[in-house]
């Protein structure tokens, strides 16, 4: 099969999972929402679905992200959308697609509506999550509805302390950090060089200490089978559900959460009120999931950090003489490397009632898309869009800005924003402390214009 075959096949696999779920449909907006045309949605689905898809939307797939870093691909995604505005206007446009209705969010002023009224009228329940994360946790509160989803989202912010920019358990977890991150760099200068798979195996030895005790620091196993079902969910509805893997996984994380190891989030979870519908393995599940995009996010700050010398040394600065909790300017580089590099490159909605809009109406249970990479770096309205911009996250952000959403926003936001910031600054700090390990691979990065993929399987750090 040539390329041209496989990218057909692709493109074709994609637009099944887009339409995967989802009742036919053949309504049509009462008015002038205005619709693309087959060619304009071909080319997005080329130019924008693809390279997403095929990269991975649950777990990255190193040859792609490789490959996609090497060739500037999604570059092309950016443009598309910028196209897409200047034919259509402020939108949203609708795809022309034969079984589903699906929107592609087009203005930033509807970006903060969409995030804000969710999860009514705009659900985060889309078919397509419901499809993947079915894989892995199917009764997680981000594919939940109603009663079950408000209980199953209290639960996850009381025990993630979601309001709260220091997590109340600080105390308790940034020893852990501090101590994962030395055993990090004392592999990474034994062995020269600091990267991916040394990061990330210490990474996730802070993680499985922070949800549940230094009883879990070594189960690898658990961390196998999070990998394997991540992997299958890749492909949604595409490919059988491993539902005895998933069973085992399941009662792994209840073993844990039994346990209630004083000074983590087990330890925190066993004090939340539960009721019958709670599923706190399922929510764990997804903590377990969201912690890998922040372990991306953060080797890729300190990459951030290695090309920008000035603000690497302030970044030192703050984190010899700072307090651990709170350390703005490396939580700030966290936050840039989210926005150049989106972890979560398509924000999902549907709709569960027709709404409204300039244009006209949009039908009941219409797929609605946010392309985060569209919204933080068009160049056309931010003049920061493609350089490191730390000062963006050293002052509040509210609905009147511009969207960057690296965590989503509004209702639906991620309820553990602040822990992960707090986590991944704490990290980033102990590995700078003593000075901030030197590019090897890529020995440089265009500091003008950053890529539009930075692929952290092949970045390298020296450690003399």
């Amino acid at each position: 099969m040539n390329s041209a075959s496989r990218k057909l096949c692709l493109v074709a696999g994609l637009l099944g999972v887009a339409a995967a779920g989802t009742a036919w449909s053949m309504s049509r907006p009462r008015r002038g929402l205005p619709r693309a045309s087959a060619a304009d949605t071909a080319a997005f689905a080329l130019d924008v679905f693809l390279p997403v898809f095929a990269k991975g939307v649950i777990v990255r797939r190193p040859r792609v992200e490789g490959l996609w870093a090497r060739t500037g691909i999604e570059d092309r995604g950016v443009r598309r959308m910028q196209r897409l505005r200047d034919r259509y206007g402020p939108g949203p446009v609708m795809l022309r697609l034969p079984v589903r209705e699906q929107a592609v969010v087009l203005s930033p002023h509807h970006v903060h509506r969409v995030l804000q009224a969710s999860p009514e009228p705009f659900s985060t329940a889309s078919s397509e999550k419901r499809a993947a994360l079915g894989h892995l946790e199917p009764k997680g509160s981000l594919v939940s509805d109603g009663a079950e989803r408000a209980d199953r989202r209290r639960f996850n912010e009381q025990v993630l302390d979601h309001g709260r920019y220091v997590h109340g358990m600080a105390d308790d977890l940034l020893p852990v950090v501090r101590e994962e991150a030395a055993a990090i760099l004392r592999e990474a200068r034994q062995r020269g060089v600091l990267d991916w798979d040394g990061f990330s195996q210490g990474w996730f030895r802070m993680v499985r200490r922070v949800v549940f005790g230094a009883g879990a620091r070594d189960d690898h196993a658990l961390s196998r089978m999070t990998y394997a079902l991540r992997k299958a969910a890749n492909w949604a509805f595409l490919r059988p559900r491993r539902t005895a893997l998933r069973e085992r996984f399941f009662d792994r994380i209840r073993q844990h959460l039994d346990r209630a190891e004083p000074g983590s989030l087990a330890g925190r979870a066993a004090q939340v009120r539960k009721t019958a519908v709670t599923e706190p393995h399922q929510q764990v599940a997804q903590w377990l999931f969201a912690f890998d995009p922040a372990g991306m996010a953060t080797f890729r700050a300190l990459a951030l950090l290695a090309a920008h010398p000035e603000h690497a040394q302030a970044a030192r600065d703050e984190a010899m003489a700072g307090d651990p909790r709170s350390l703005p300017l490396l939580r700030a580089t966290v936050l840039e490397a989210l926005r150049l590099w989106p972890t979560t490159p398509m924000i999902l909605r549907q709709t569960t009632a027709e709404t409204q809009w300039e244009a006209g109406a949009m039908p009941q249970r219409t797929g609605v898309l946010v392309y985060t990479p569209f919204f933080h770096r068009d160049e056309t309205q931010l003049p920061f869009a493609h350089r490191f911009a730390p000062e963006l996250w050293l002052q509040e952000r509210g609905d009147a800005d511009w969207p960057l959403v690296p965590f989503s926003g509004g209702p639906g936001v991620c309820p553990a924003r602040n822990l992960v910031a707090m986590l991944a600054s704490a990290m980033l700090a102990a590995l700078v402390e003593e000075q901030v390990p030197r590019l090897a691979r890529p020995t440089r990065l265009d500091t003008a214009r950053l890529p539009a993929t930075l692929d952290h399987f092949s970045l390298r750090f020296a450690c003399p």
